[in-house]
């Protein structure tokens, strides 16, 4: 009897010591929110629908990517990546943040996301980065160039940006108009919000000495149905250089339209690279007419997918590729700028998945956001995606690009913007 209680003993206390592990090992796969042995759910908010609905392309973009990633063969032998797929959860934010946040925290605590990836807007994205940085989700790969994710890693851990930064972007305009335009009045015409004072901080910056060649600097509201005002006393100036650091679709083009009404066609105009879009000038077309927008200058650090001299190219015929075999039924216009954006965005999300590990954390996606370190092929040759811990704007470069006749034409060598 001593004995069978003595082994009973010996196998309860046994048992007491496997047990933890037991539960801890289960509690460790099931820790990270969002991560299976199958699948990988993440999320993000974007206005399919308000003012800049233009931009509603970049999420679908994303989504048809990760169905063609979900489909192949990786390099690990599997389908997904490590035998995991994506599924993309997306919401209609209107680009209202108050909304952004409102969906942000659906996906995290109802849809229970793994990370936050490709959220769209400068203070959407300020709105939800202080809840996101709380709870410690993966904030990722922002649709936003604000400086702000770059400067400011450190209060914020968990957030990370990816294309060029609006700073940078504005030294570049400052240096082409240097070299090409220094004689010239500049007038800016910005979004009053963080998107557009970092543009105009930026350019401020590349001029240096020479900020006195700026002779106007006038805002507007996202809210705000005309513009008449502020440009009629831009044209009142003489300005020869017009900047618009304007959203795509309706600002822009109502920008270009107010101008060409009051009667002023400055000999330069600049749009800023988020509204330099095939679709925002085919709609500016169509309102001001070919010859008004012939000429414009912008930057990009993306191929251009609807420009006859990448009609060959491997990454383009790529991206024509899973858009025709992956995007949703009914077909969608592949020659839309956002599209490619998307397809860009979601390539690399892929690159840092893989580079988070084989069973990844939260933290190991963050990791990896700090030692980026590849060629995006969707990518300007010379672009690299690259970050460290004391760097962390992915992207940096770019080149100056003009508008004619329907299409972007690279004019520059790749300037690097920080």
């Amino acid at each position: 009897m001593k004995r069978v209680l003595l082994v009973t003993l010996v196998l309860g206390a046994a048992l007491t010591v496997a047990l933890p592990g037991a539960f801890g090992r289960t509690e460790a796969t099931q820790a990270t929110p969002g991560i299976t042995s199958k699948s990988i759910k993440i999320g993000g908010t974007f206005p399919y629908s308000g003012p800049v609905s233009s931009y509603s392309p970049i999420p679908e973009g994303m989504k048809t990517y990760f169905r063609f990633v979900n489909a192949r063969k990786g390099p690990d032998g599997k389908r997904g990546i490590y035998g995991r797929k994506i599924d993309f959860k997306t919401y209609d934010d209107a680009y209202n943040p108050g909304q952004t946040v409102q969906l942000t925290n659906k996906l995290v605590l109802e849809d229970k996301v793994f990370a936050v990836v490709g959220s769209l807007g400068t203070e959407q994205n300020l709105a939800i980065r202080p809840l996101l940085n709380e709870r410690k989700v993966p904030q990722v790969l922002v649709s936003t160039g604000a400086s702000y994710w770059g400067t400011q890693y450190k209060q914020f851990p968990w957030t990370s940006g990816w294309q060029t930064d609006y700073i940078a972007e504005g030294r570049m305009y400052a240096r082409w108009i240097l070299a090409n335009a220094a004689r010239q009045k500049i007038a800016i015409f910005y979004q009053n919000d963080d998107y557009g004072k970092d543009y105009l901080n930026g350019i401020k910056q590349g001029l240096g000495s020479k900020t006195n060649l700026i002779v106007s600097e006038l805002s507007y509201e996202v809210t705000d149905t005309s513009y008449a005002s502020q440009i009629a006393r831009q044209r009142a100036t003489s300005a020869d250089t017009w900047i618009l650091v304007t959203t795509a679709g309706t600002p822009t083009v109502r920008a270009l339209a107010t101008a060409k009404r009051l009667g002023w066609k400055p000999d330069q105009i600049i749009i800023n690279s988020v509204a330099a879009t095939d679709g925002v000038m085919a709609a500016a077309v169509a309102s001001v007419g070919q010859d008004y927008v012939n000429g414009a200058v912008s930057t990009g650090y993306l191929k251009n997918n609807t420009n006859p001299k990448y009609a060959k190219d491997p990454a383009i015929r790529s991206y024509r590729r899973i858009m025709s075999k992956y995007a949703p039924p009914g077909g969608v216009n592949i020659r839309n700028s956002f599209y490619y954006y998307g397809v860009a965005k979601a390539h690399d999300f892929v690159k840092l998945m893989y580079a988070a590990g084989k069973n990844p954390t939260r933290a190991s996606l963050m990791a990896a956001t700090a030692k980026m370190n590849w060629v995006n092929p969707y990518a300007l040759a010379g672009v690299k995606i690259k970050t460290s811990k004391t760097d962390r704007f992915p992207i940096d470069q770019g080149k100056v690009v003009r508008y004619n006749n329907g299409s972007w034409s690279e004019i520059s060598a790749l300037y690097k913007g920080r």
